[in-house]
């Protein structure tokens, strides 16, 4: 899959509320199963629209993007007094080995999923630690999101990470979109 970034001009659009009919927040911080004390990461955090809701959820999370211009973006609209932000690529996290609880990608596996990104992840990653992925499926009509042919199917995201290690605990196929819980 081809890298590339969103474009920051348009970031007020990663703030819409219709973002929920992905993937919930509900859904999402019930499948991160915190219990308020521990260091996550968000990786392609983008303004932080996902990020905010689990913060209440966690000790320390930290909001990895790429573009330091979409931490400009969440700085403006405030950023939660746990959260760190964090511009990095997924292959060269800032993490220790072991350091993270969790992490989370809302919407942007499909822009890191190599093997050398997902290496990266688990290294950072506790035994055991959870990784849980929403994202654009390839089986989509492309209605939403990147086009279908930058986009992975839950099949083939399942064993981009078996690959690396990752055990898959849950997987669920939506319209446009995959819901995925790995853990290291």
């Amino acid at each position: 899959m081809g890298f590339h970034t969103f474009d920051p001009e348009k970031a007020e659009k990663l703030e819409d509320a219709e973002r929920y009919r992905f993937v919930s927040r509900e859904e999402l911080v019930g499948n991160l199963k915190l219990a308020g004390a521990e260091t996550v990461a968000d990786l392609g955090s983008g303004t932080g629209f996902y990020t905010d809701d689990v913060a209440p959820f966690a000790g320390e999370l930290f909001a990895v993007d790429v573009q330091d211009a979409m931490h400009e973006h969440y700085r403006a609209k405030g950023v939660p007094e746990n959260v760190s932000l964090v511009t990095a690529d997924v292959a060269d996290v800032p993490f220790s080995d072991g350091e993270l609880d969790a992490v989370f990608s809302t919407m942007t596996f499909h822009e890191f999923a190599g093997d050398e990104q997902l290496a990266e992840v688990a290294r950072s990653l506790k035994p055991g630690g959870r990784f849980v992925i929403a994202d654009w499926t390839a089986e989509g009509r492309g209605e939403s999101g990147p086009p279908v042919d930058e986009r992975y199917d839950l099949e083939t995201a399942c064993e981009l990470l078996e690959t690396v290690g990752f055990e898959i605990e849950y997987e669920s196929e939506r319209p446009e979109t995959f819901l995925l819980v790995a853990s290291a």
